[in-house]
């Protein structure tokens, strides 16, 4: 049956993802020289080529190359010595291993409401949730769209707390001319297949601030000074530190250069489809139907993803259904992390984050990908403009009646006076 009553919908063709791994070309070509030269060992060749290209391209202090971005969020919070009782402060808004890295520590979440424009950090807000606990502030990139990063370092530094850039989501993405993930003390990149640049799991942990480059080589490294035995720093290696296993294989790495080394194009294809998206759709966001994604001045966008603010969940909820119906895998991104089970178990509430629950209940993703046809996002385009062309007349209809109910309440209340 078709939404709010329609008739069946037309038979469905060949199904659009929400996205797709995208292949450069040389990656079965570096994996089988991999296999040949060194194994599957870590910290090869093509890991040590990975972080030197992310460093030199992006201006990062050093690069450590992780089987996640989970695993370099968990380093990170490490490094910044979270211990239990702290807080770290964080959006709701978020995917679950940027809480995770705080609460594996023992210490508390600190939600904070988001921006509405681009549904990231709210900067404004960070202030007032800073307590004499507060170890570090965790800002987001949503979308790859840039935090106002300044003032969020103004604001730490001000109170002598760390700055942890989760950039999952931001690779070749910039803020104010400088690279997402090389401005907070540390940064995290995701290369899950879901990201632009893909490894299928991998990450990496950006270092910025040198005082922390040495405990963090010994935290990935299983807690021993391996990394300074194989520079011949000292004559063996040892236990040092409460480490973790956080080195990837080096056919992961071999796989993930072939991508970075065609990051240019990446781009450039979904910045096309990007412009294509919004050509399409800005005769409904002007008729005030959505709102499409903002880029501020001032940031450079990765393009990652391409959602839709809805006026309403029910609205987003009925044409993500007439969507999906007709082969097209739209969907809503993250459930607030305050309002799960987990964040109900740390003391939150529905209401706490009216702004950020809007939001979330409200955005409807739509397929983004390379290798997404001109055709299939015109088939797209099309679907979202048949929806509102259907639906309009009937929602109309529904506001007049409630604007007719709510004028016979109030003027048979002022009867009764």
């Amino acid at each position: 049956m078709g939404s709010q009553g329609d008739a069946s919908p037309e038979p469905i063709r060949t199904a659009i993802p929400l996205h797709h791994p995208h292949l450069a070309g040389n990656e079965f070509t570096y994996l089988a020289e991999a296999l040949a030269s060194s194994g599957v060992r870590s910290d090869g060749p093509f890991t040590l080529r990975c972080a030197q290209l992310l460093e030199q391209r992006f201006g990062l202090g050093k690069v450590l190359m992780t089987p996640s971005c989970t695993a370099a969020l968990e380093l990170a919070a490490q490094l910044c010595k979270i211990g239990p009782g702290d807080e770290v402060i964080l959006p709701s808004f978020t995917f679950v291993s940027t809480a995770n890295a705080v609460v594996r520590l023992g210490a508390r979440p600190v939600f904070v409401e988001i921006k509405p424009e681009t549904l990231n950090l709210d900067e404004s807000r960070i202030e007032a949730a800073i307590t004499p606990k507060t170890r570090a502030i965790f800002p987001v990139h949503y979308a790859g769209i840039g935090c106002e990063m300044n003032p969020i370092m103004e604001i730490a530094g001000r109170h002598g707390l760390k700055v942890v850039e989760d950039a999952a989501q931001a690779v070749d993405a910039t803020y104010q001319g400088r690279a997402l993930g090389s401005i907070g003390h540390l940064g995290t990149y995701s290369f899950h297949e879901t990201k632009n640049l893909i490894s299928g799991e991998g990450g990496a942990l950006c270092c910025n601030d040198p005082e922390l480059l040495e405990r963090a080589e010994i935290l990935r490294d299983k807690g021993t000074n391996r990394a300074r035995f194989l520079r011949g720093e000292v004559d063996k290696y040892t236990w040092v530190d409460c480490g973790t296993s956080a080195v990837p294989s080096e056919l992961t790495c071999a796989f993930l250069y072939a991508q970075l080394e065609v990051m240019d194009q990446v781009k450039e294809c979904r910045r096309a489809i990007d412009a294509t998206y919004r050509a399409g759709l800005a005769s409904l966001e002007s008729a005030g139907h959505f709102r499409l994604p903002t880029i501020p001045e001032g940031c450079g966008s990765p393009y990652h993803s391409f959602s839709l603010i809805l006026e309403s969940e029910e609205k987003r909820n009925a044409l993500m259904a007439y969507l999906r119906e007709r082969g097209v895998m739209a969907t809503f991104h993250f459930v607030p992390l305050h309002d799960s089970p987990m964040g109900r178990r740390l003391g939150y509430r529905p209401g706490d984050l009216p702004l950020t629950e809007s939001l979330a209940a409200r955005l409807l993703r739509l397929p983004m990908y390379c290798g997404l046809t001109s055709d299939d996002q015109a088939r797209v385009i099309d679907l979202v403009n048949q929806f509102y062309s259907r639906h309009s007349s009937s929602w109309k209809r529904q506001e007049a009646s409630l604007a007719r109910e709510c004028d016979d309440v109030t003027i048979s209340n002022m009867q009764t006076l």
